[in-house]
């Protein structure tokens, strides 16, 4: 079976972490790695506008010029939704409810990520991130079947509305005239109306029946 390539952009002031983190993604055997590397958040940025096969960013959060959060919250606005990782050397609480809070996927110390948990923790981070999209096609998908349904159902009764009363006075007509002293063919003419009326107030009904689901 044909392996999935993933493409990981390494945000990193830290040369040797970064190679660290390559080695760690490339010796892993259920997912195929390629990495790119950029050492501060402008580089990063432009690289993230230029290249649309990223899937994952591995973040440090301390940054030269720009930290982490700001980093993201900036891809945010330019409406950049690659899933993001953050890695540093101490964990800080306080940065780590603000990192959920802008939609940072993972926060992980960079001691805690080897050679198997590094990749593990991409993999079910992209697996989450494809699900929440899946799922919010799904709804998307139900609310545009929604909406067409209540536009079919608003039409519906705008036709039933536009023929019931001009039937209603031909209707009436009809029978006057049928009660009326009539030559033959003038009575067929008659009778051939009141069928047409009785045929066109099956079809509005059939309409009104399944505007209301029956």
């Amino acid at each position: 079976m044909k392996q999935t390539l993933v493409t990981v952009l390494v945000v990193d002031g830290d040369i040797a972490y970064a190679n660290r983190a390559h080695q760690n993604l490339q010796k892993f055997a259920g997912k195929k790695f390629n990495i790119l590397w950029k050492q501060d958040a402008p580089a990063a940025l432009e690289e993230l506008q230029r290249n649309k096969s990223i899937d994952i960013i591995l973040m440090e959060y301390y940054l030269q010029g720009k930290n982490g959060l700001e980093l993201v919250k900036e891809l945010r606005e330019k409406k950049i939704d690659t899933p993001v990782i953050f890695l540093t050397t101490t964990k800080d609480y306080r940065v780590a409810i603000e990192a959920i809070k802008i939609g940072v996927e993972e926060y992980l110390l960079k001691e805690e990520a080897s050679e198997t948990f590094l990749p593990r923790t991409i993999s079910n981070v992209l697996d989450r991130v494809r699900l929440r999209k899946q799922i919010a096609e799904a709804e998307r998908n139900q609310v545009i079947t929604e909406r067409r349904s209540q536009a079919i159902r608003e039409l519906i009764v705008a036709i039933c509305h536009e023929f019931n009363n001009p039937l209603t006075a031909i209707k009436l007509t009809a029978d006057a005239m049928a009660r009326q002293d009539l030559e033959q063919k003038q009575k067929q003419m008659v009778d051939e109306i009141a069928i047409d009326i009785q045929t066109i107030e099956g079809k509005i009904k059939k309409l009104q029946n399944l505007d209301q689901g029956e």
